[in-house]
């Protein structure tokens, strides 16, 4: 049992860890912001604005957390620095202050994606878009901050229960609700929700520091992860539409898949590909 903080509580992967912390026996606050929490949670629950530090600071002097692991995000928006980079410096040095191990969430959009293999701990962040600028620059404050926290860029997360954004908009375009495109030559590496919360979990356990890829095992393209999470919730995927990221009017990072082998080999967890969590959980992954 810890004494466990997950800013961002009321966020998807938030909800996760908090339903699998409690589950395990940890003592569990977590923070929100813009979206209330659920009546019913046994957790702590603490309104906090991660762009206030003295905010940030109070909460973790006053809960003396021993795991924190840092959630809270922007996508876009004007605050996106702030919160997503600047907020992140924040949490860091709050941790650092009273001695919390520290798990911080980046992401794989820190790359430009324009590599034909995988990105390994070892290479350095390009960042072309806003949002990875912002995870750049929160990486760079974590690591200056605090020295021994555990940096994890992980890769689109989804889950069925309940349906997260990325899966509710391949369910979208499927039935005709949305009239949009996913891109055959966009590569990730999608993790379930619940395996990337245990990894977490377990990782906040070891003294490891420094940056780690936590993703899933299996390379899929946008549009090969749209067809396989509209199958798998029992829509016909032949009629999504493709489209080629490399003739967007926006530049986007193209390959982003992250070579996951230093966490297989420390993590218990398994990082499994999409098509081996749908077998597993009975649903249809062809």
């Amino acid at each position: 049992m810890a004494r466990l903080f997950i800013t961002g509580g009321t966020g998807y992967l938030g909800g996760e860890l908090l339903r699998q912390a409690l589950a395990a026996g940890h003592v569990v606050a977590a923070s929100y912001f813009s979206q209330a929490p659920p009546d019913a949670s046994p957790a702590v629950w603490v309104p906090l604005d991660v762009r206030d530090a003295l905010a940030v600071e109070d909460a973790l002097d006053q809960l003396r957390p021993e795991i924190v692991i840092h959630t809270a995000f922007r996508q876009g928006g004007p605050d996106l620095v702030a919160i997503t980079a600047a907020g992140a410096g924040h949490v860091s040095s709050a941790c650092a202050a009273v001695g919390a191990r520290l798990i911080h969430m980046s992401s794989d959009v820190i790359f430009d994606g324009e590599r034909e293999g995988s990105y390994s701990e070892a290479d350095a962040p390009a960042p072309i878009s806003d949002y990875g600028l912002a995870k750049a620059q929160a990486e760079h404050l974590v690591a200056a901050a605090h020295p021994g926290a555990a940096i994890v860029r992980t890769s689109l997360i989804y889950g069925f229960d309940p349906i997260d954004r990325q899966t509710q908009f391949a369910l979208d375009v499927a039935a005709g609700r949305r009239d949009d495109k996913l891109f055959v030559d966009e590569f990730r590496c999608p993790i379930y929700v619940a395996d990337l919360a245990a990894a977490l979990l377990e990782l906040a356990a070891l003294p490891y520091a420094g940056v780690l890829h936590i993703a899933g095992a299996e390379r899929v393209s946008r549009h090969e992860l749209g067809g396989l999470l509209a199958r798998a919730c029992g829509l016909d995927a032949s009629g999504i539409p493709g489209a080629r990221s490399a003739e967007s009017a926006v530049r986007r990072p193209r390959n982003c898949v992250l070579d996951i082998r230093k966490a297989q080999a420390l993590l218990h967890t398994k990082l499994r590909g999409v098509r081996a969590v749908l077998r597993a959980l009975g649903m249809p992954d062809a």
